[in-house]
């Protein structure tokens, strides 16, 4: 098969390098496109990993995505994977039984269920809901997905894939690649994996956008006395956050800025000053944001990375929708893709 795919990203490279190590390897063409902005969605990711998520078909792709990560040497050193644990603190009301089998079948003795006391004593957070459990994971950590993205799309040049620089203006279901240049390249599938861009690319080319937009993405660097805290997600608020070097902290919190437009982001001082407040509340510690972050994702209803097709002929698929998660999953949902590909 000759396949073309569009956005350089970590979902896209990842799929392009399942697809040239098949056992009967497609002919790839990956067109890079905006994988060389300073702020898209791979580049700024904070690269948490863990195995939990309430959703239970989450929680698979995730716990399979760090199983396979753990399991490579290879890819603990692409990825630059650093294992320090993790804590989730479910919303209230969100189920943990489906989620935590299918965890500790795949990463064993990793999770254990604690109390709101445990979670207070010994993971310093504090003010919580009454009844509120956490989920602790020892097999957990963070990722760079920059890193991974750059390791694989250099393993792709020694391959025979074709990395186009040029950029896509247009995709058809015939289905065919247009260029910005004028060309128009046919294939036997095309994958737009063009992350927050997807929407904008799918729209110039007269295609649904399968209920996919774009979404800010932001988190602070702060000074808040942390370094003995654990990468975690409260679920209630929404807060999470991840050591990042001593002294300095990531801690974020979801935007409502929607329908952004990728090459015109900008900060939004608001939210950082809720992040400040919500981390003090949660610790009770002084927190001073020190240098904000502003990215984007492509979101999907409901979330996930995952190929699906677009279309009439059946021969044209989005690989999109992470949904601020990408980095948990795309090394699993690469693998799906790629065989649901071939």
């Amino acid at each position: 098969m000759r396949i073309a795919i569009v956005g350089g990203g970590i979902a896209g490279a990842l799929l392009a390098l399942r697809l040239t190590r098949a056992p009967r390897p497609a002919e790839v063409d990956l067109f890079l496109g905006e994988a060389t902005s300073s702020r898209d969605a791979s580049r700024a990711s904070g690269g948490m990993v863990r195995g939990f998520e309430p959703d239970p078909a989450a929680a698979r792709e995730a716990a399979e995505s760090l199983a396979e990560i753990r399991g490579s040497a290879t890819l603990r050193e692409w990825s630059g994977y650093r294992e320090t644990g993790s804590v989730y603190v479910p919303a209230r009301g969100a189920g943990t039984a489906d989620s935590l089998k299918i965890v500790d079948h795949l990463l064993p003795g990793s999770a254990t269920l604690v109390d709101r006391a445990v979670l207070a004593r010994e993971h310093r957070l504090r003010n919580l809901p009454d009844r509120a459990i956490g989920v602790v994971e020892r097999h957990a950590g963070h990722i760079s997905p920059h890193r991974l993205r750059t390791a694989v799309l250099a393993e792709l040049a020694r391959t025979n894939a074709v990395l186009h620089l040029t950029k896509v203006r247009q995709v058809t279901d015939d289905p065919a690649v247009r260029t910005a240049g004028g060309a128009t390249l046919r294939y036997d599938a095309v994958v737009v994996a063009a992350g927050a861009w997807t929407p904008r690319l799918l729209a110039d080319s007269g295609l649904p956008g399968e209920s996919l937009r774009s979404k800010q993405v932001q988190y602070s660097v702060c000074q808040a006395g942390l370094d003995d805290l654990r990468p975690f997600v409260e679920g209630n608020s929404g807060l999470y956050g991840r050591w990042m070097r001593p002294g300095a902290f990531l801690l974020g919190l979801p935007s409502d800025r929607w329908d952004v437009d990728p090459d015109e982001i900008s900060r939004d001082r608001a939210l950082t000053e809720k992040v400040v407040t919500h981390a003090e509340r949660l610790f009770g510690v002084p927190v001073r944001a020190v240098r904000t972050v502003a990215s984007f994702d492509c979101y999907r209803d409901p979330p996930g990375l995952a190929l699906r097709p677009l279309g009439t002929a059946g021969r044209l698929y989005t690989f999109t929708g992470g949904s601020g998660g990408a980095a948990k999953t795309a090394v699993a949902a690469s693998r799906t893709a790629a065989d649901a590909l071939l």
